[in-house]
């Protein structure tokens, strides 16, 4: 049962009767002739062979307003981009596919690098910074949504409910966060952000006292989610962070840049699965332990950037505060999980807790000895100025490999991948 309670600091779009996906896609089709409309899907190679993304696609085919599709492609070598471009081929919208590892792009990513612009870790935010990048490039879209690419409950109406905040003429938001429930397989997915990312936010709330940052964050009813949309100028001036501290880093930047009015979050889904990370409680550096680490350094570098001084003894505390927070909310979650006839694993929450205290403590200790880290990719606004050219480069190598490729006789034998 929907909700209409407006009970944060940001405007909350809700699905509160049963609207057709068709009378959204007529009004946004309308909105589209002032107001161009384009999607960008980052993308790894390996995820054509799983069944999130032929779905995606089947559903993108029957989208009438788009004006532009941007595919940025990790992970593929030249006859794998060669596939990749006959999978999407079937899409009737205008579309690319950034090939990242592809001689051009690679070329282009050189240049940048020596003047110290390029992206330095390879990873989602370096594919969607790029394909931000081409965005603004091309001019084709006036406002643009992005989705991953692991979606497996996909349906077109979480698109056009994602993007009609910021094409609607009446509208004057210029970034829309998507949300949606995490329940599959009998059970309450959403770890981090149930149980990392919330009660810390309380956590440092309760250490260091009330903060209107703190108060939007907590505003979102699902903030790791990997949906967005923002009007084409917010682009301009966006600082993407480059580890997996995406989705808080790209919330932070909205922040920063607009009033709270003109950020919004909607309920684009009934329900929502996808790939699940690993906890990796034995390898810091992969699944949802290096997520829980990135996205916590990501908050204490925010909050730093708005004046708050922190030492070893604040993170002492808000890890201690965070653990105890962090328990209690469990036991909300166990009782939630009871009366909807859900199955609940206190061990494994628990477990979960644990490490995501230990990771707290561990963004602590590498925020205070990393004083001069910078993980974000610099705005496309300063490359521009620095390189004035480098919009018509990056089309032009996109259009080169499309050109070279498209010309080629379709691959016959193709690399076998392991199905999901």
């Amino acid at each position: 049962m929907a909700d209409f309670y407006q009970n944060g600091t940001i405007t909350t779009l809700h699905n509160l009767g049963e609207r057709s996906t068709e009378s959204l896609e007529q009004e946004l089709s309308d909105y589209a002739k002032v107001r161009p409309l384009g999607l960008i899907l980052p993308s790894l190679y390996s995820e054509i062979a799983t069944p999130a993304l032929p779905n995606i696609l089947a559903e993108l085919k029957d989208v009438p307003y788009l004006s532009q599709i941007v595919v940025g492609l990790d992970r593929a070598n030249a006859e794998e981009y060669q596939h990749a471009l006959s999978f999407f081929s079937d899409l009737p919208q205008h579309h690319r596919v950034l090939w990242h590892d592809g001689p051009r792009l690679k070329a282009l990513d050189a240049r940048l690098a020596e003047a110290g612009l390029a992206p330095k870790e390879l990873g989602k935010g370096r594919n969607v910074w790029y394909c931000m990048g081409y965005v603004l490039a091309t001019a084709r879209a006036q406002a643009v949504a992005l989705h991953d690419c692991d979606i497996l409950t996909y349906d077109r109406s979480l698109l056009a409910r994602l993007l009609y905040p910021v094409a609607h003429p009446l509208f004057n938001y210029e970034f829309c966060k998507g949300y949606y429930p995490r329940i599959a397989n009998n059970k309450i997915n959403g770890r981090v952000c149930r149980l990392l990312v919330t009660p810390m936010i309380r956590a440092l709330k309760q250490v260091l006292g009330e903060s209107a940052y703190l108060n939007y964050l907590d505003s979102y009813r699902y903030i790791l989610a990997g949906e967005f949309a923002f009007r084409r100028d917010a682009l301009t001036d966006l600082r993407v962070p480059s580890d997996w501290g995406l989705e808080i880093g790209v919330v932070s930047e909205a922040y920063r840049s607009n009033s709270n009015k003109r950020i919004c979050q909607v309920d684009i889904a009934g329900n929502y699965d996808h790939k699940h990370q690993d906890l990796s409680i034995d390898d810091p550096a992969a699944g949802l332990s290096r997520m829980s680490t990135d996205i916590a350094k990501s908050i204490f570098r925010k909050m730093a950037i708005q004046g708050t001084v922190f030492n070893q003894e604040t993170f002492r505390t808000v890890k201690a505060t965070y653990y105890r927070l962090a328990l209690d909310l469990t036991e909300a979650y166990r009782n939630d999980a009871i009366m909807n006839g859900l199955c609940f694993d206190i061990h494994g929450e628990e477990k979960a807790i644990e490490l995501f205290a230990e990771n707290i403590m561990e963004a602590g200790r590498y925020f205070l000895e990393h004083p001069m880290d910078a993980p974000f990719i610099p705005t496309w606004n300063r490359v521009v100025s620095a390189m004035p050219d480098i919009f018509d480069e990056l089309v032009a190598a996109v259009e080169a490999d499309h050109n070279e490729f498209v010309e080629k006789p379709t691959v016959t034998r193709l690399p076998k991948l392991r199905r999901a």
